[in-house]
């Protein structure tokens, strides 16, 4: 069978083996709380690429120690962090597929509990920090943050700058700038988070102001061969008063200019209580809107879990990609099941699994050589 979802896909200067990729999953595994990755990451995020992944996107990793969600995500501040990432990215690469890392300041939703730790802010006593917002208006049942100063604000822009640079010198070959699911940049770019009288407040244009600032930031850091992802929440799901899928189409223009080259459409986050139309594939209009109205390519996610449903979406050209994440928790071989849902030989079944291809499946267990 032809398949558009295994067909290579360059961009810039990247090809990648397929269409089929990993999302970036939050794993709260930095035990020692200091930002570091370590077993845990090489071994999650490497069984992804031995399952065929053409790209395996890193989670929300910080771009300052206040910008964690919690106090045991990873960050890419220090030189240590960059260290540990290199580790990952070689055996990402060592296994054919491409290495992704998403930055990320997680804003007044940071330094929370995991879920199996607690709930809630994490007080100050027990290794948790103060947490910053555009404005100062807390994520219900959050701690208050404090509402950035414009310098501030430019700090905030250099820091994704710099950690773009130490992702590179990690060797990894995507960056994507975290502007979803109510994390800070999101906060700037919803109304209903961002009460701000100045330049990055009021207009769309100025809420947008910081995002598109960090985005040339990271550009000029990546240069002209880097691909840089934008990953977005399309709406709140909170309309009219929160941020829309037309503000989004806008946005995507303005991106477009600035120097990104994809779009990952996802959606909500900012507000608990939103009324959200779960389903299979219930974002992918999302991504497809975009993708038309603006021209810029995308990638589609939301219960995503078979290879037919997948080669469906990008063959139709409702997006470029499709990221999945839940399905490759479920089944790290995800990429390599869904080549044979849809009939498609590979080459890249790592050498030692070849005996348990979808293909060599006895219909009696003969032995357990």
């Amino acid at each position: 069978m032809t398949s558009v979802l295994f067909s290579p896909l360059s961009i810039r200067s990247t090809e990648f083996r397929n269409r089929l990729w990993v999302s970036p999953m939050c794993q709260y595994s930095c035990e020692d709380r200091d930002g570091v990755v370590g077993d845990w990451h090489l071994a999650t995020l490497g069984s992804f690429a031995q399952g065929g992944a053409g790209l395996v996107m890193a989670e929300a990793t910080a771009v300052v120690p206040e910008g964690r969600i919690s106090p045991w995500c990873p960050g890419i501040w220090e030189d240590d962090q960059q260290e540990a990432w290199k580790r990952v990215v070689d055996f990402i690469h060592s296994q054919g597929a491409k290495a992704g890392i998403q930055l990320a300041h997680a804003g007044r939703k940071a330094s929370t509990y995991r879920d199996w730790s607690g709930h809630g802010s994490v007080p100050v006593e027990d290794g948790g920090w103060t947490t910053v917002a555009p404005s100062p208006i807390a994520f219900p049942g959050y701690a208050e943050p404090n509402g950035l100063s414009t310098d501030e604000i430019n700090d905030v822009v250099y820091a994704f700058g710099q950690s773009a640079a130490r992702a590179l010198a990690a060797g990894f070959d995507v960056l994507e700038v975290h502007a979803a699911h109510g994390y800070l940049i999101h906060q700037f770019l919803s109304p209903l988070s961002n009460d701000r009288t100045d330049d990055y407040g009021g207009s769309i244009v100025n809420r947008a102001r910081l995002l598109l600032n960090v985005v040339r930031e990271v550009r000029a850091i990546a240069g002209p061969d880097v691909p840089l992802f934008v990953r977005v929440s399309a709406t709140d799901w909170l309309e009219p008063e929160g941020w829309t899928l037309e503000d989004t189409v806008t946005l995507a223009a303005w991106l477009r200019e600035a120097g990104a080259d994809l779009i990952d459409t996802s959606s909500g986050g900012l507000l608990p209580g939103a009324s959200i139309p779960v389903g299979p594939g219930y974002q992918v209009p999302h991504a497809a809107a975009v993708h038309e109205r603006s021209g810029i390519m995308t990638a589609a996610v939301g219960q995503i879990v078979d290879g037919p449903q997948a080669e469906e979406i990008v063959a139709s050209g409702k997006a470029t990609a499709v990221f999945a994440g839940r399905e490759f928790l479920r089944d790290p071989r995800f990429a390599l099941r869904a080549a044979h849902e849809l009939g498609v030989e590979v080459d890249y079944w790592p050498a030692p699994f070849r005996r348990g291809t979808f293909d060599s499946r006895p219909a009696t267990v003969a032995s357990e050589d």
